[in-house]
C-alpha cells in the first residue's frame, strides 16, 4: 500500500512517547491484560504485537486490523475506531515533533514533554480510561429482565412442546451473547455467563430431547466453558450431570460414570445438582450390571436430599431434581439390576413418582419426566405379568407424547415393545391393542425443528 503520509496511531505514539518498539509492545500487552480483566475473554490477555506489524500500522500499511487487535488499539486510543487509527492524520490535527529518523523508521528515542505535558497527558488519559470503564451495556434492569425470562423458561421447559421452545431459548442465547459482546462492569459480565450458560444448558437438554445428541454435547460443552469462567460451581455440576444423562442415553454408561464423578468436584453451596450425580450414577452402574456401586450411589443421593440446605444456585424448573424425579431415577436403577427384589422395589418407586408429578397443578406437571416414571411401572408391571396395569401407563404416555413427544420417551417406548413381543401373554388381547396403539402413535410424524433450523 503507498504510502501518503503519516498515520493517526503514528502521530499519537509519537505525541505519547510510545515510538520505540519495546515502549508500544510493553503498553500493548498491559492493555490487553486489562481488557481481558475488564470485558473478556480470558484469553485476550495474553495477546502481543509482533515488531512487524507495529510498524505496518505506523506506516498506513493496514486499515483493518483482525478482531483481537482492534478491540485492543481501540480500548489504548478510547473514542478512536481503528480504521480511523490506522488511516491518515485528519486535517487539521496538530502532530507532535519526530524525531527526523520518525519517518521510516519511527523515532527509537521518545519525544521529551515537559513535566507540565507529562502531567497533563497522564491525567487526561486516566479521564479516558475512566469515562470508558464507566460506560456500560448492561444495567440492574436489563440483568433483571434476562433473569426474569430465563426463569420463566426454565420453569415452563417441563410442560412445553420442545421445537417451539428451542427457537424462543436460542432468541434469548443469543441475546445474551449480544451483551457480552458489548462492554460492562465485571460484576456484570460474571451474571452474563452464568445466564448464557444456563441457556446454552437449556438447549443442550432440547437438542437431546430431540435426539439430536451430537449437537446437544456441543451446547453443554458450550455452557460448561461459561460456568468456568463465571467460577459458577452450580452451573458446572448441573452441566456435568447433563454430559452424565447425555451418555447414559447414548449407551455409554462408564462415560456417563466419570462424567458424574467430574461434576461431584464442583460443590455448590446448595442445590441439588449433586443428588442428580449421584442418581446419575446409580442408573449408569445399573446399566454396566454393578449392583454394589449403583445402590451406593443411590444411598449416597438419599444422604445427601437429607442434608439439603434451602436454596439453590440456580433458577429452578428443569434445572431442579425434586424428590419425585429422584424416585424414577431409582425405579430405572432397580430396573437395571433386575430380580424379583429389584423388581418390587422399581414399581414401588415409580409408582410414588408418579402420583407426585400427577398432584402437580396441570399447568406444572413435568410431562416429559412424568412419562419416563410411567414407562419404568410399566416395565415393572410387564415384569410381574400384570398386562393390564402396563397397558394403562402406556396409554398415558402416548396421551402426553402426542403433546410434548421426546426421543428419551420414544426409545424407552420401542423397548417396551421389544419386550411385550417376548411375554407370554403377547397373544391376549389386551396386549395386541397395546401394540396397535403404540404402532399408530409411531407412525405420526414426528415434530422437527423447520427447514435451516440448527441446534
Amino acid at each position: 500500500m503507498e504510502r501518503t503520509g503519516p498515520t493517526l496511531f503514528q502521530t499519537l505514539i509519537n505525541q505519547r512517547g510510545w515510538q520505540d518498539y519495546q515502549v508500544f509492545k510493553k503498553r500493548y500487552e498491559q492493555a490487553a491484560k486489562q481488557l481481558a480483566e475488564l470485558e473478556g475473554p480470558p484469553s485476550i490477555s495474553t495477546a502481543t504485537i509482533e515488531k512487524r506489524q507495529f510498524f505496518r500500522y505506523a506506516h498506513g500499511e493496514v486499515r483493518t486490523p483482525q478482531t483481537v487487535a482492534r478491540r485492543i488499539l481501540e480500548f489504548m486510543f478510547p473514542g478512536i475506531p481503528a480504521a480511523r487509527l490506522l488511516g491518515p492524520v485528519p486535517s487539521g490535527h496538530e502532530s507532535a515533533p519526530r524525531h527526523p529518523a520518525a519517518e521510516q523508521h519511527l523515532a527509537v528515542e521518545p519525544f521529551e514533554y515537559g513535566l507540565e505535558d507529562v502531567v497533563t497527558a497522564a491525567a487526561n488519559e486516566s479521564a479516558r480510561f475512566a469515562a470508558r470503564a464507566e460506560s456500560s451495556n448492561v444495567g440492574p434492569h436489563t440483568l433483571e429482565q434476562l433473569e426474569a425470562d430465563i426463569r420463566r423458561i426454565v420453569d415452563s421447559y417441563p410442560n412445553r412442546p420442545v421445537g417451539p421452545l428451542f427457537r424462543e431459548v436460542r432468541a434469548l442465547r443469543d441475546r445474551a451473547f449480544e451483551l457480552l459482546e458489548g462492554r460492562q462492569p465485571p460484576q456484570y459480565t460474571r451474571d452474563l455467563y452464568v445466564g448464557a450458560g444456563v441457556l446454552c444448558g437449556v438447549l443442550a437438554n432440547a437438542s437431546f430431547d430431540l435426539g439430536r445428541y451430537d449437537a446437544a454435547e456441543t451446547q453443554a460443552r458450550t455452557a460448561f466453558l461459561f460456568g468456568e469462567l463465571a467460577g459458577h460451581n452450580g452451573l458446572r455440576s448441573w452441566v456435568r450431570g447433563l454430559q452424565a444423562l447425555i451418555s447414559y442415553w447414548d449407551g455409554r454408561p462408564a462415560d456417563a460414570v466419570r462424567l458424574a464423578e467430574s461434576g461431584s468436584a464442583f460443590t455448590p453451596e446448595s442445590g441439588t445438582a449433586q443428588i442428580r450425580l449421584e442418581s446419575i450414577k446409580a442408573r449408569a452402574y445399573g446399566q454396566l450390571n454393578r449392583p454394589g456401586d449403583a445402590l451406593a450411589a443411590l444411598g449416597a443421593a438419599d444422604h445427601l436430599r437429607e442434608r439439603l440446605a434451602e436454596g439453590d444456585e440456580l433458577p429452578g424448573g428443569m434445572m431442579a431434581f425434586p424428590v419425585e424425579k429422584q424416585l424414577f431415577y431409582a425405579s430405572s436403577t432397580h430396573l437395571w439390576l433386575a430380580g424379583a427384589q429389584h423388581l418390587a422395589d422399581a414399581e414401588a418407586r415409580a409408582d410414588e413418582a408418579v402420583e407426585m408429578f400427577q398432584a402437580a397443578p396441570p399447568e406444572r406437571q413435568r410431562l416429559g419426566e412424568m412419562s419416563l416414571a410411567r414407562m419404568d411401572l410399566a416395565m415393572a408391571r410387564l415384569g410381574r405379568g400384570d398386562l393390564d396395569g402396563a397397558a394403562a401407563q402406556i396409554h398415558r404416555v402416548l396421551a402426553t407424547s402426542a403433546r410434548r413427544r421426546t426421543e428419551s420417551v420414544d426409545r424407552r417406548i420401542g423397548h417396551f415393545t421389544r419386550q411385550l413381543a417376548l411375554h407370554p401373554g403377547a397373544g391376549a388381547p389386551v396386549a395386541i391393542g397395546l401394540r396397535e396403539s403404540i404402532i399408530a402413535h409411531q407412525e405420526r410424524t414426528i415434530a422437527e425443528l423447520p427447514p435451516g433450523g440448527h441446534l
